[in-house]
């Protein structure tokens, strides 16, 4: 078995178009040097014995047999790591799929890695999908790259072609950012240029690997430690711990809590089985304080001679990973670190066609795009560009209905209006406001299909509160067509953006005491939420006008459903976009039991008993 000397580990990914033989290499590279093929990196020996100190073709043949195979059958869900090392140096390889569809893997790998493998097949040079994830390594801040022109014994080992490609690759590199880039001729199946010298000669891609230096921006620069987990306050021990992203840390070193910006001072660094007198960036500590201030999970540790910034609005590069397109203004959950806030992509202010690099125009994101986006957030967060901390520039962006991660992001700046925007204290809150009026701020928001009878019940409701002396406000969704969102279409995107305008006016509305009632299509679920959530808690009630569609088309006085039905009237929710029914609401309606009367009641009731 290699002894796993105390040497730097090198994380490394291998990307590349489809069937360039990212497989056979690593496969290679793990043959070769008797390397050990544990996933999790468990069991070295155990495994290590598995392979052997000596082999035989067969015994490739079937590892890279077994290496492709486990890869495609996990090929949706992971990216595929592996572990080995030589007396040089440990490597950790992550084995990322070069299919289109799963570009959201690679930039998977590609996060925590400190170089790239980018192979080319020596017979079809540099592709589409070798532009795409060259700019993605590039875009996630790895400037060492082996370009590994591969299967060069197919085409005899023609230099001229080697040389070619090599030149190819250059200068589309150059245009993004990847500046040291060092091109290796190879053949992953007979071994020539991996580890056993190539008829080209040159540099073994081995030998890069042993000998490439690591960027290492984290171990310069201030202190910054996002903090993962805090002990319970009840106990007499306070500490609070974390995995250093930048900088040096020691005790009686002065720290800012971010995004409080409380101070204190560093009292222990805690390890075992002693404690440390300095900690450096990756290394997973303890810290106490020796003062007790509110810090928890998410907030930075950071010095306070140097703080990072505190901000809830950036600019951002956007990957989007998701079958589902992104819109702007859909509210979606962002994770930086340990810190998770509510945030909405504002703007979209440009796509990136990664192989000629043009900027374009773009109203959503779908699979695989990249964009340059402006987002906003619901509470500022400490952060840093990426270029300068992957820790606390990077982020996920995870669909709030479903749970999955549909997007990756870097922070390139905080937007200006971020710093220059502020709460202004109000005299006048909103329970004096509410107490004027005797009642409490409600917004009373009606969903369904088109024609179940939401104008209707809404107009009937308003009435009845009205007669009872009651401060009301109806906000009903063709009205508002004429006047605030007069500006929009019927897109998914124009949808999203009429209802966070509604729910914006609805939260004012409600702010100053007054119960109102809206009557919106509001098809989807993630917009309803994020108006429920605008709210108070107990001020927002969702009530779902229940008609089945032939019902509702029965009742088509404006003709739209046979419009839609024709192909006249696009995006018409129920025919050519979805409608997805409330799974929670307050109040259900059915409209084939309920007269628009017997509703208004029941909703009227349920208003004044909350």
């Amino acid at each position: 078995m290699v002894p796993l000397v105390d040497s730097t580990l090198l994380r490394f990914l291998t990307c590349g178009s489809v069937d360039d033989g990212k497989s056979t290499l690593i496969g290679r590279l793990l043959y070769d040097t008797r390397a050990v093929l544990d996933d999790q990196m468990t069991a070295l020996e155990a495994d290590s014995a598995r392979v052997g100190t000596q082999g035989s073709e067969l015994d490739f043949a079937l590892l890279v047999d077994g290496l492709a195979a486990e890869r495609e059958q996990g090929i949706t869900i992971d990216v595929a790591y592996r572990f080995f090392a030589t007396e040089r140096r440990k490597f950790i390889v992550a084995d990322t799929p070069g299919h289109e569809q799963y570009t959201r893997n690679m930039v998977t790998g590609a996060s925590t890695a400190d170089a790239a493998v980018i192979l080319v097949d020596a017979r079809k040079g540099v592709l589409v999908q070798t532009r795409r994830h060259s700019f993605l390594c590039a875009l996630l801040g790895i400037r060492k790259v082996a370009l590994a022109v591969n299967k060069m014994d197919l085409l005899g080992w023609d230099k001229a072609r080697f040389e070619a490609i090599a030149a190819d690759f250059a200068a589309f590199a150059e245009s993004i950012g990847l500046t040291s880039v060092t091109p290796i001729a190879l053949s992953g199946l007979t071994g020539e240029g991996v580890v056993a010298p190539s008829p080209l000669a040159g540099q073994t891609l081995l030998d890069w690997l042993e000998t490439v230096e690591i960027d290492a921006l984290a171990d310069g620069g201030a202190f910054r430690m996002p903090v993962q987990w805090v002990n319970r306050p009840d106990s007499e021990f306070r500490g609070y711990a974390g995995l250093i992203a930048a900088g040096t840390v020691r005790p009686g070193d002065r720290v800012r809590v971010l995004p409080s910006g409380r101070e204190s001072r560093v009292a222990r660094i805690v390890a075992m089985p002693d404690d440390l007198t300095e900690a450096r960036a990756r290394q997973a500590v303890t810290l106490t304080l020796t003062d007790e201030i509110d810090v928890s999970r998410g907030d930075v540790i950071a010095s306070a001679e140097d703080p990072p910034a505190v901000a809830d609005q950036f600019e951002a590069t956007v990957v989007w990973m998701d079958e589902d397109a992104l819109s702007p203004g859909r509210s979606y959950l962002l994770k930086t670190g340990a810190r998770t806030a509510t945030a909405q992509v504002t703007t979209i202010k440009h796509r990136v066609n990664v192989n000629t690099l043009e900027k374009l125009a773009a109203t959503r994101l779908e699979l695989n795009d990249i964009a340059v986006c402006n987002l906003s957030l619901d509470r500022g967060i400490a952060f840093e560009p990426y270029e300068v901390n992957r820790d606390l520039g990077g982020f996920i962006l995870i669909d709030r209905i479903t749970n999955r991660t549909v997007g990756a992001g870097m922070i390139r700046f905080a937007l200006r209006r971020a710093d220059n925007i502020h709460w202004q204290a109000i005299d006048v809150d909103r329970d004096a406001r509410a107490a004027m009026k005797g009642q409490k701020g409600r917004v009373v928001w009606l969903t369904g299909l088109s024609g179940a009878g939401k104008s209707t019940i809404a107009n009937l409701v308003d009435r009845r509160l009205h007669a009872m002396g009651r401060h009301t406000y109806l906000l009903d969704g063709d009205n508002v067509r004429h006047g605030l969102s007069r500006d929009l279409g019927f897109t998914e995107e124009d949808r999203v953006e009429n209802i966070r305008r509604v729910a914006e006016v609805a939260r004012l509305m409600a702010d100053a005491g007054l119960i109102v009632i809206t009557a919106f299509i509001s098809p989807f679920r993630a917009e309803r939420r994020m108006a429920r959530e605008m709210m108070a808690e107990g001020e927002f009630i969702e009530v779902f006008v229940d008609a089945p569609l032939a019902l509702a088309e029965a009742r088509d006085v404006k003709g739209l459903y046979a419009k839609a039905r024709a192909g006249t009237l696009k995006n018409f929710t129920g025919i050519d976009s979805p409608y997805e029914a409330p799974e929670q609401a307050e109040i259900v309606i059915d409209t084939t039991t309920v007269s628009a009367v017997e509703a208004a009641e029941r909703i009227v009731a349920g208003i004044l008993k909350t």
